[in-house]
């Protein structure tokens, strides 16, 4: 039995969700909390260490144990990726670099040893370490990458979020215009692409004016966007139920 939700445009909406809580949770972690980037990373870590435990000790799919995997995945991956470019002082280039051959060197294992990269159906203990891994890095390289795209290239946190966006749209042509590319190729895509919109727009509801954010509260941005990603998991599980359950019978039967 697949432990991980069926793909549809609402997972989409909720994965964008949770990479935007992703950034403005990581920040308000380690900026407005000043718990500093190392430590943050360090109590973002365990939290993931504790939601993958009990997504990997489940014999089906809970949506909300995977989703709060997902959020972890996010917010250890912003931190991470703010200490390796500020703390340590690898930069955006460097760092975004490193990660981007992080990401293929776990996709490229996967395929050797599981024989696919799969993203649906994903039900052998195997298979779902390595999804996890390739979403833990994904998710850190999001961060760098958008940074660097918004600082470093100049394009400001609203227009990064335009660029990726519009990758995420040729990505989503591709899938249903080609047959050509394999569909577990454009998904990896997809998914990475989805973490730089995130942070670009988790800065841009929460970096101060004069950096061209709106300069919201980052606690309070999270938990807002954090309900309304609640919201989303609960419409899936609904429609998914609606789906499952008979012709003829009611989900109250």
């Amino acid at each position: 039995m697949s432990k991980v939700p069926q793909i549809t445009l609402m997972f989409w909406v909720v994965k964008i969700l949770a990479t935007t809580v992703g950034e403005t949770g990581g920040d308000a972690l380690s900026m407005s909390l000043n718990l500093g980037y190392a430590i943050s990373s360090l109590i973002l870590l365990a939290f993931f260490a504790v939601t993958l435990t009990a997504q990997m000790a489940s014999e089906r799919y809970h949506a909300i144990v995977y989703w709060l995997v997902v959020v972890a995945t996010t917010t250890v991956g912003t931190t991470t990726s703010d200490y390796l470019d500020r703390t340590v002082g690898l930069g955006y280039v460097k760092s975004s670099i490193m990660l981007f051959c992080g990401v293929l060197l776990v996709l490229f294992i996967w395929h050797r040893v599981a024989g696919k990269v799969r993203f649906e159906d994903i039900a052998t203990r195997k298979e779902e370490l390595f999804y996890w891994l390739t979403i833990l890095v994904s998710n850190t390289l999001g961060t760098a990458l958008g940074d660097f795209v918004a600082t470093s290239v100049g394009l400001g946190f609203d227009g990064g979020a335009l660029i990726f966006s519009g990758l995420i749209a040729i990505v989503a042509a591709t899938r249903f215009w080609s047959k050509r590319i394999p569909a577990s190729v454009l998904f990896w895509a997809a998914y990475i692409l989805t973490r730089p919109l995130g942070a670009t727009l988790g800065d841009t509801l929460t970096k101060p004016h004069s950096e061209g954010g709106l300069a919201l509260d980052r606690i309070t941005s999270s938990l807002t966007i954090a309900a309304v990603m609640a919201v989303g998991i609960v419409y899936m599980s609904i429609r998914k139920e609606r789906r499952s359950t008979p012709s003829g019978q009611t989900l109250l039967d």
